[in-house]
């Protein structure tokens, strides 16, 4: 379980590896803040593609995100890559309805 930091472009991505639970709390958060203070990144991306699991407190986590961003003004957060179940979580969770997804 990883929450890497890339940047590109106009993009700060964040990928996960693994499983998306409360464990990687810390870890999301510490890279969630260095990517809104990424000179230069209009979009936070938050790769779900190697994401098998996610969990309600990982959906906090990303609502989280989605508020300090809001806050941020130049940031917006796009959700990526999402399948199998975690896809389904995020639509029964409306998640479409808050972010970009891609």
């Amino acid at each position: 379980m990883t929450v890497k930091l890339t940047h590109q472009d106009n993009q700060a991505i964040l990928t996960i590896h693994g499983r998306f639970d409360f464990s990687l709390h810390a870890e999301f958060r510490k890279r969630s803040e260095e990517a809104l203070e990424l000179e230069g990144a209009r979009e936070i991306v938050v790769n779900l593609s190697r994401v098998d699991y996610l969990d309600s407190s990982a959906l906090g986590m990303l609502l989280l995100l989605r508020e300090k961003a809001a806050g941020n003004a130049r940031s917006q957060v796009l959700l990526s890559g999402a399948h199998g179940m975690v896809k389904q979580v995020l639509d029964v969770a409306n998640f479409e309805r808050m972010f970009r997804m891609a």
